[in-house]
């Protein structure tokens, strides 16, 4: 009879290195990926968007209501976000990424706090004064749910939310 079979569990411990690296990957981001569900089919659904964070360190996008990723958010607010791209050389697999879980909310023009996210997210994203204040953009907020980390070859962490929030925030 033969012994079964060990499951290696690839999860590393968290330590205050994943938590930085995370939190640093989340505030270097200009664009990453979001995964949605497409609301007619129950697909998922993944594009492009730029990203920023809010003055307190949640990611945070500018959006059109044109774009199948809004209508597919406001009919189910869950989503992932993958952050952190390849450097420019080596096997893109060795750089660290994140993906977070994600509930999303939408933060629309005249509302409060709308005129201070604007101004902030212009700092980090200049060309977006060229739409900004389109009848259509509006702002999603990613309230982060929890984490996966990629530092890297053999280095897999899972985080919370509470492990990537700012340490001032």
């Amino acid at each position: 009879m033969t012994e079964p079979e060990k499951k290696i569990d690839p999860i590393r411990p968290t330590d205050d290195d994943a938590r930085n690296l995370g939190r640093d990957l989340i505030v270097a981001a200009r664009f990453g990926a979001i995964a949605v569900t497409d609301p007619e089919t129950q697909s998922p659904a993944v594009t492009r968007i730029a990203v920023g964070t809010t003055p307190d360190g949640a990611p945070v996008t500018l959006i059109s209501d044109l774009s199948s990723h809004t209508t597919a958010l406001r009919a189910n607010t869950r989503c992932s976000l993958l952050l952190g791209e390849p450097g420019p050389k080596g096997d893109p697999l060795t750089h660290p990424r994140i993906t977070l879980d994600c509930q999303a909310s939408f933060l629309l023009k005249g509302e409060d706090g709308y005129d201070d996210m604007r101004d902030h997210y212009l700092i980090s994203h200049p060309k977006s004064k060229l739409y900004i204040d389109f009848l259509d953009f509006n702002f999603v907020i990613f309230d982060i749910l929890d984490a996966r980390l990629n530092g890297g070859f053999g280095k897999a962490f899972r985080l919370t939310a509470d492990d990537l929030r700012q340490p001032d925030a």
